[in-house]
């Protein structure tokens, strides 16, 4: 019998010192109860803050674990690493400011329960709840994008960018050793491979809080996402 956990649930964290304490209790308090096995991974991307040191006081050794890369890679890469650190049956990678509550977890987990391989939170589906939103435009700038992602990779999926994926383990063990993007365009790039290998995708209406630390540039990230899309498509594995 696997001593693996159930569940992992991997974060990244990137100078998260003044948020990453308030996210990692709240995830402790809503799993404590849980009738299943499972871990926390913090991946820590090069940080020069406190974030693994308010990290290993909170969570005190195993089954938790802090990885710490040796230097900056890009949210990405580790999450990429993460995913394949972690040991769980299903393997779940959230944001550090916890946008997505992690209540929703529940909402994925009842998906994968269905027969799905891989769950998505969405902030674009009917159902789904913005409790703060984004700037105007942010959320112009996101729809603008998801038309060229549906265009040029996945047809029918309407938010690929929410922080909040669940994967089986077969599904993370065959998509993350072969995603190579290291910035936010991975979120397109761990889909389309999924896709690809005939993984069944469930989107997920989730509740949603815009966090205004958000650490990504309405400019600058997103001029290289919309040529990340461009490398992807033309991309071979």
């Amino acid at each position: 019998m696997s001593n693996n956990p159930h569940l992992s649930i991997v974060i990244p964290m990137y100078n998260e010192e003044k948020r990453i304490g308030d996210t990692l209790h709240k995830i402790l308090d809503f799993m404590k109860d849980k009738n299943y096995s499972w871990e926390i991974v913090a991946m820590d991307d090069g940080s020069r803050d406190r974030s693994i040191a308010v990290a290993k006081e909170i969570l005190g050794g195993e089954p938790h674990r802090v990885i710490p890369n040796e230097h900056n890679m890009g949210k990405g890469a580790t999450i990429r690493r993460g995913m394949l650190e972690a040991k769980g049956d299903l393997r779940l990678f959230t944001d550090a400011d916890l946008s997505t509550p992690i209540e929703e977890l529940d909402k994925l987990m009842d998906s994968i329960d269905k027969g799905y391989q891989v769950a998505i939170g969405s902030r674009a589906l009917k159902e789904s709840q913005l409790l703060l939103r984004q700037p105007w435009y942010r959320e112009m700038m996101g729809r603008t994008f998801n038309v060229f992602v549906q265009i040029l990779h996945l047809p029918g999926i309407k938010d690929t960018q929410c922080g909040f994926k669940l994967f089986t383990k077969e599904a993370a063990e065959a998509v993350f050793p072969l995603q190579s993007m290291k910035g936010f365009c991975f979120d397109v790039e761990i889909l389309a491979l999924a896709k690809r290998f005939g993984y069944r995708i469930a989107e997920v209406p989730v509740r949603w809080i815009d966090s205004p630390q958000s650490k990504v540039n309405p400019i600058k990230d997103s001029a290289k996402m919309f040529w990340d899309l461009l490398r992807l498509k033309f991309k071979r594995y």
